[in-house]
């Protein structure tokens, strides 16, 4: 068994989270934290965010994205185990 199992999660989060920073506020987290993947804005006005690493990491990530940054007002945070891929970093998709 590996020293440190990478597991992955991908969360939705719903609220006022277009357009003030949330997908910059959560790479800097996530980078942070050594975590891989990406955050985008989804059409219907939500941020899906996607992470790799270790179970305590994501669970790190987790309780800042339910807060978000400074001028978001998050009303919902979705999460789900998701499949592990190979992400160079982490970063912020068009």
């Amino acid at each position: 068994m590996a020293a440190k199992e990478i597991s992955a999660r991908r969360w939705t989060v719903r609220g006022r989270v277009q357009g003030v920073g949330f997908r910059y506020f959560a790479q800097r987290a996530a980078a942070e934290l050594g975590l891989t993947g990406y955050a985008r804005n989804l059409d219907d006005g939500r941020v899906e965010v996607y992470a790799a690493g270790p179970d305590e990491k994501l669970s790190q990530l987790a309780g800042l994205l339910y807060r978000g940054p400074r001028w978001a007002d998050v009303r919902g945070v979705e999460e789900q185990q998701a499949a592990v891929h190979e992400y160079g970093g982490f970063h912020i998709e068009a």
